[in-house]
């Protein structure tokens, strides 16, 4: 097969002085060209450390007579624009660094890639950009920090700050766990939307075998960046594009993946979005429709016990594969050039377990401690449903595995409020009762640029009374790390005039998880037919008023004023 670097250097006769200024010899003009595409940047921990696993990369590529180049297309992270308006920007950044990709290798032309990252909104843009630009392409996930003293993991800060807010805790106590939290590189060490998309990478076969989500800091994940070098270079010129591994069915295996691992919601942004630039259709039905009925084996936090670090020790996407295996399409091809189905089975003979089981004897657990049996779940139903009704006519997804059984089913009074802080606010000054229904609103792609609502989350879950007689309703997003009654991405969304703008402070809201319904059934406080809501909310739409736009110039300008529907993706259109 004719190599397309070969191909655009005779059109573009400058290409060859060009890249000889930047120490290119000739001999390296005529090799296959790969992409090494990183985030790597001082940005935040999940990112700071990719310029080694970039560089060995690389290494890898020109040993089988490639010739590299690294690009950089640094991200930000959600946990430093916590609480600030700098959150509007995380849904925005992952379509941006998506477009830079495409520019990086549309521009000048690649015959291969390898794309390293590791967080919440890199690992799916670049996703989205390896199915935009089709060219054979490899993952790198650039893993998971240790957990600090105690089996400290970042998600319990937020948990800290609300008990530190309400004087359950000294400052010092506070401060401790703040400067203990990150002991070192790599995504957060619970299964949040960094941790759970790393996974999915792998899970669509676009990495190499058993290397989602490896201790940054092991010596493994150096062979692994690489080992994916070689492949890429191999991979030159074979065809074996990402379009050609990436299908409808490799989608449905992540989504059973996603409900085996209680998977982030977030997923349900980005799984639509990068299915679309593959030309494959997934929607939120389709998690619900997967969920429906698979088991849910692994124990990490935030609905489990241990740190992340312990999924790869316990034999990571591998083993979650080999216990849902009857579930999964074997036959989807992968990065290997092999299909899955022969991935496991080589895995099986090569001693890949027997190493994972080396590591996990040293935390003095059991591989069933992290990854329980398909015959012993902990769940039957997946972890998350979608949600349908008056309030929420395109839907809202919930983890229905963290929320406490007692809300499964509930008739709450709403308590609207127009962004996070006021509700916040409200729920600190213990101004929320058991029996309410906070709602935040304006806080869609389209009204805000969907921030995660993590420290009203946290404020929640953190107090036993409010977490289990309470729900949280929004068009907005939550952190992976999330935990209890919070149901999300409803749609339409507020700055839309969807019915979620349309609560008044005393209607009744009722949530059913097992019938997957939510909707508006009463007003103040008195339980109403459909028929007379359906009326209610007819009267109230004509006197709505769409809000001015938040932001009208810049970025968020651009995003909020293209960006699709929450359960479409979020992404810019």
């Amino acid at each position: 097969m004719k190599l397309k670097s070969q191909e655009i250097r005779k059109i573009a006769p400058e290409m060859d002085p060009l890249r000889m200024g930047m120490g290119w010899t000739a001999e390296d003009l005529e090799k296959p060209q790969v992409l090494i595409e990183s985030t790597y940047g001082q940005s935040h921990p999940g990112s700071a450390h990719l310029l080694e696993l970039s560089q060995l990369a690389a290494k890898g590529c020109d040993k089988e007579g490639s010739k590299s180049a690294l690009y950089f297309a640094t991200d930000m992270c959600d946990g430093m624009s916590q609480g600030h308006d700098g959150g509007n920007y995380s849904l925005a950044s992952r379509d941006t660094i998506a477009n830079l990709i495409e520019i990086h290798s549309n521009a000048t032309t690649f015959d291969a890639g390898v794309f390293l990252s590791s967080c919440d909104k890199s690992i799916p843009a670049q996703l989205m950009a390896i199915g935009r630009i089709d060219i054979p392409s490899i993952v790198v996930t650039g893993g998971v920090m240790e957990a600090g003293p105690d089996l400290l993991t970042l998600e319990q800060i937020g948990t800290y700050s609300a008990m530190f807010q309400r004087g359950e805790i000294s400052e010092e106590q506070f401060t401790f766990y703040k400067h203990h939290a990150c002991p070192s590189c790599g995504a957060c060490s619970f299964m949040g939307t960094a941790s759970t998309m790393q996974i999915m990478a792998e899970a669509l076969g676009l990495m190499l075998p058993g290397s989602a989500l490896m201790p940054a800091t092991c010596e493994d994940l150096k062979k692994v960046a690489l080992e994916a070098g070689r492949q890429a270079a191999k991979l030159c010129g074979s065809g074996l594009t990402s379009r050609k591994i990436v299908t409808k069915e490799s989608f449905e295996n992540a989504i059973m993946v996603h409900a085996a691992i209680s998977g982030s919601t977030n997923t349900l942004l980005h799984i639509p979005a990068i299915a679309r630039e593959f030309g494959v259709s997934i929607d939120a039905d389709d998690f619900d429709r997967l969920h429906r009925g698979a088991h849910y084996l692994l124990n990490i936090r935030p609905a489990g016990e241990w740190p992340a670090e312990y999924f790869y020790y316990a034999g990571g996407v591998p083993r979650i594969m080999e216990e849902i295996k009857s579930m999964l399409h074997l036959d989807v091809m992968t990065v290997t050039g092999k299909t899955l189905g022969e991935n496991l089975e080589e895995l099986s003979r090569n001693g890949y377990y027997d190493r994972c089981e080396e590591l996990l004897a040293k935390t003095g657990r059991k591989a069933t401690d992290i990854i329980r049996k398909f015959d012993d779940p902990i769940g039957t139903n997946g972890a998350i449903a979608i949600l349908k009704g008056n309030l929420a006519p395109d839907g809202g997804v919930v983890k229905h595995s963290a929320v406490p059984k007692p809300m499964h089913k509930a008739k709450l009074t709403a308590r609207p409020f127009d962004c996070e802080e006021d509700a916040i606010s409200a729920i600190l000054t213990h101004k929320i009762r058991p029996g309410d229904a906070v709602i935040i609103r304006y806080e869609g792609p389209k009204g805000s640029g969907m921030p995660e609502m993590f420290y009203t989350t946290e404020a929640i879950s953190s107090d036993p009374e409010l977490s289990a007689s309470i729900a949280l309703l929004t068009d907005g997003r939550f952190s992976g790390a999330s935990r209890g009654p919070a149901l999300g991405h409803i749609s339409p969304e507020a700055a839309e005039g969807g019915p979620i703008a349309l609560v008044e402070e005393g209607d009744l809201i009722e949530i059913d998880i097992p019938e997957r319904v939510l909707r508006i059934c009463g007003v103040k406080g008195e339980e109403k037919s459909e028929q007379e809501i359906d009326r209610i909310l007819e009267n109230r739409r004509a006197a709505w008023k769409p809000r001015e736009r938040k932001y009208r110039s810049g970025v968020l300008g651009l995003f909020t004023e293209k960006a699709a529907s929450p359960m479409k993706g979020g992404y810019q259109n």
